[in-house]
């Protein structure tokens, strides 16, 4: 058995992680308390400046005006189609790494996975925008089977972010099968059941805490994300870009539209804790 640790370790670990948790609370925690905090200050509309009085019209206002409720559905929405369609392109995908190719290709099949993140955000949505626009690679692939590019909006963004975010569900999933015993796959053939069977009943139990704790990078990254909207999404609003907007002319305002994304992936969070996601990350 290992040696109970002694003060002086349990001293020595104190000293070290000391640092990075004060850091962690002074900045992270710290700032959404601000963050918090400054939603309820209010804008004086002939200067802009911010005027330190409490109230709670900001958050009156975005409760009660419809504009705001749209924005925020809107933004849930694509996020959970993100979401969903990464988890259905990453089952396969990880389960061919994990399962179906030799081992000598898995490793180059997990670098060509890991590629795309070394390319930068923005090259990547820009990237997306001229496929997706007039005249681009997707417009010009579907026009042979009389269909037309879905162009800058809706689609566009939950396109685009479905690939900057496959990564992330990828490798929880690629990792979860990796670990999946073989006899578990073995017995069930045994035991009589086919491929669909082994599927719905070994493989997709022993995988679905990793496609929670994927869906939770894919999820949250999509809720907070403004930069793709305004690059692909045409007219399309959402929670980020009408937060980022707000900045510079309501910054309480902007304090108060942020506080939902965060209570969203707080919620989120909260939901896939008890299925045992978090221990997957």
């Amino acid at each position: 058995m290992p040696a109970a640790p002694t003060s002086g370790s349990r001293l020595r670990l104190t000293a070290l992680l000391a640092p990075p948790l004060l850091w962690l609370t002074l900045a992270y925690l710290g700032s959404l308390a601000i963050l918090l905090l400054s939603a309820f200050w209010a804008t004086d509309s002939f200067t802009s400046d911010v005027v330190h009085t409490w109230n709670t019209d900001n958050f009156h206002e975005l409760l009660t005006t419809p504009v705001y409720r749209t924005i925020a559905l809107r933004t849930l929405s694509i996020a959970a189609a993100v979401t969903v369609i990464d988890a259905l392109l990453a089952l396969p995908m990880a389960f061919c790494m994990a399962r179906v190719a030799g081992r000598r290709w898995r490793r180059p099949l997990l670098v060509a996975v890991l590629t795309p993140l070394w390319a930068g955000y923005l090259v990547k949505a820009y990237a997306w925008r001229v496929m997706l626009g007039e005249g681009g690679v997707v417009g010009a692939a579907l026009d042979p089977f009389g269909l037309h590019g879905p162009g800058y909006g809706t689609t566009a963004v939950v396109i685009v972010l479905a690939y900057l975010w496959l990564p992330y569900m990828i490798l929880p999933v690629y990792a979860a099968l990796e670990r999946l015993p073989e006899r578990m796959l073995e017995a069930s053939a045994d035991l009589g059941a086919g491929a669909w069977r082994t599927l719905r009943s070994v493989v997709l139990p022993a995988v679905r805490p990793a496609v929670l704790a994927g869906s939770v990078f894919t999820f949250s990254l999509s809720l907070g994300d403004y930069l793709t909207v305004q690059i692909v999404g045409g007219k399309t609003q959402l929670l980020g870009n009408v937060i980022a907007s707000q900045v510079t002319l309501d910054l309480p305002m902007a304090a108060a539209l942020s506080a939902v994304p965060v209570v969203l992936i707080v919620c989120y969070l909260a939901a896939v804790r008890r299925a045992g996601a978090l221990d997957s990350l």
